[in-house]
């Protein structure tokens, strides 16, 4: 089996309890997440050898989390030691017209002061076939680009397979660098682009022609995106594959989800109604866990891959925190039609 190696910021998130405002709110529920250690856990759950690193100071917050990403089956062998404090998140869960919020208290976390030189790539690599990174990790600080960087052309020399999720957080670019300064040398790199309907806009001012993402109303067209996902391929030639997640966002409790991969060609996935959303946090990254596994596993078949991507993150928002707590065989049953949820006996 193919090894997956995945690189970025895990936080400890604290969630207000049944749609209670931050206001309202007398204890928050603890539990780990962020988007590369998101990733790793859905391939561990599919059966898939994942290592995640990262860097955590020695504490007892730190050994928490690692022991919740053991548990998990998610390596954690090359984790490095040092700095002063996990990264932390505090979210308020939206409902209907309210929509959700994230305030971050990620500053001066150990991975956001990490430096070029500290990870040994070339040992981390060496037996991987794959390496998935965020645009998350190159915008916590300009140390943690140039180390992504130093891995993503590790990778290329070992041939490793490199993907990205280009994952815009406005909020976190605040180094004095802006996501169009350095994404551009990073993603160079990458043989797999994954965005949503608006990273490429915000990121390299590419988008579809007429489409407003404010203004979706639930409805989605995945034509529109074909000459987004040909701009991207011309702008990193290196990309054999761009794929683009679609939500339409009826209210925070009901969205409209699918997706389109262009390689050959633009492959487009069934749309799901998901009516009742019990956490939508981490709903990307279980995108780009299923992609990575269909990939991996449907070799040559990129609708397949596409369709159990799409599955796999439509199940993610039935489940609370940010992990997606799914097999390969629940998955495949929604890829075949089977969404009624009826009780297994």
């Amino acid at each position: 089996m193919q090894k997956v190696v995945t690189f970025g910021e895990i936080m400890l998130r604290l969630a207000t309890p049944d749609y209670k405002r931050f206001i309202q709110s007398d204890h928050l529920t603890a539990t780990f997440g962020g988007g590369e250690a998101n990733v790793a856990v859905s391939l561990a759950n599919y059966g898939i050898p994942v290592e995640f690193v990262t860097r955590l100071p020695e504490n007892d917050i730190a050994a928490w989390c690692i022991s919740d990403l053991r548990k998990m089956n998610v390596g954690t062998q090359h984790i490095l030691h040092g700095g002063e404090r996990v990264g932390i998140y505090f979210l308020e869960t939206g409902a209907v017209a309210r929509p959700s919020k994230v305030v971050y208290d990620r500053a001066h976390s150990s991975i956001a002061e990490v430096e070029k030189g500290m990870f040994n790539w070339k040992e981390i690599l060496k037996d991987a076939s794959w390496f998935h990174w965020t645009g998350i990790t190159p915008a916590l600080s300009q140390g943690a680009a140039d180390a992504c960087l130093e891995a993503i052309r590790t990778a290329n020399e070992l041939g490793v397979t490199v993907s990205c999720d280009l994952n815009y957080r406005k909020n976190l670019w605040k180094y004095g660098k802006k996501a169009s300064e350095i994404m551009p040398e990073l993603v160079k790199g990458c043989d797999i682009i994954l965005g949503n309907e608006e990273d490429a806009e915000k990121v390299f001012g590419i988008k579809p022609e007429g489409f407003e993402v404010e203004h979706t109303s639930g409805e989605v067209d995945a034509a529109e995106f074909e000459s987004v996902c040909q701009q991207l391929m011309q702008k990193f030639p290196r990309a054999k594959k761009v794929i683009i997640t679609l939500r339409g966002s009826i209210n925070a409790n009901h969205n409209t989800w699918g997706g389109c991969l262009y390689s050959d060609k633009l492959y487009q996935s069934r749309r799901y109604d998901i009516t009742h959303i019990v956490d939508r946090v981490g709903g990307g990254d279980s995108f780009m866990g299923g992609l990575i596994y269909g990939l991996l596993t449907y070799t040559g078949d990129d609708q397949k891959a596409l369709d159990f991507a799409v599955a796999a993150s439509c199940l993610k928002h039935t489940i609370y925190g940010d992990f997606n707590l799914v097999t390969v065989k629940e998955v495949e049953t929604l890829m075949k039609g089977d969404g009624s949820g009826r009780v297994v006996r």
